[in-house]
């Protein structure tokens, strides 16, 4: 084993860099996929099939299709369209698919969507009837409920569910490394091992580097859990 390479100031960097690429690219798919999934599985709960049906049906086929799939699709086949091509210099949103680093965002944003709407949508119909008429006697309407009685309570009842997605999406990020100029941690590992041969060193490197921050993850989440769902906790008498 020959760990003294990785640890050289260049090979060093490369993964510091490799790991701010891939917090951003979770950062920001997170971020929008849950600002993206809250609506959605306000509709997905619907009554009106015209309204829940092509929010099931979207979910429906991103759930069942492997990410790499719909990483490749965005940026091997949409990005590359020649219609999308002739814009990228002028139009607006076109011009963002010549960054690789916006593909791969958008295929993660993608994916996690689906998977938090159905999580949502889930601890939304598990609501207890309790709230809702306690709702109701406040004089609370449909959408006032929804909205402050609700979405609250979902949210904080889905956060054990989430935290395996955002988990899952962390380590879903080193798929952007099939995407050029995406230099994540995984990316930096490819590098490494390309240069020097090494390929133990360098993804027991990587691979470490995913182990601390799915522990830190856990970590953040338990504690999150602590003080947003100390209500479920059983008393101690």
């Amino acid at each position: 084993m020959q760990f003294d390479v990785i640890l050289e100031k260049d090979n060093l960097l490369l993964y510091i860099n490799g790991l701010l690429t891939t917090l951003k690219l979770l950062g920001i798919s997170l971020s929008i996929g849950l600002i993206l999934s809250i609506p959605l599985a306000v509709l997905r709960v619907s009554s009106n099939k015209l309204v829940s049906g092509p929010v099931w049906l979207f979910t429906y086929v991103i759930r069942g299709t492997p990410m790499l799939v719909q990483v490749y699709l965005i940026y091997y086949a949409l990005a590359q369209l020649e219609w999308i091509q002739e814009r990228w210099n002028d139009v607006w949103p076109w011009v963002y698919f010549k960054e690789a680093v916006f593909c791969a965002c958008l295929a993660f944003i993608i994916n996690t969507t689906a998977y938090t709407v159905e999580m949502l949508a889930g601890a939304i119909r598990e609501t207890s009837s309790g709230e809702l008429e306690a709702a109701r006697a406040m004089g609370m309407g449909k959408w006032m409920t929804m909205r402050r009685i609700v979405l609250p309570s979902a949210l904080r009842r889905s956060l054990p569910a989430y935290s395996n997605e955002v988990i899952m999406m962390m380590q879903g990020t080193s798929l952007a490394s099939v995407v050029p100029n995406v230099f994540d941690i995984t990316g930096a590992a490819s590098s490494v091992y390309s240069k020097y041969y090494l390929p133990f060193e360098a993804y027991i490197t990587a691979g470490a580097i995913y182990l601390c921050l799915t522990f830190s993850l856990v970590y953040l989440f338990k504690l999150a859990e602590r003080r947003f769902l100390a209500f479920l906790q059983p008393r101690k008498h």
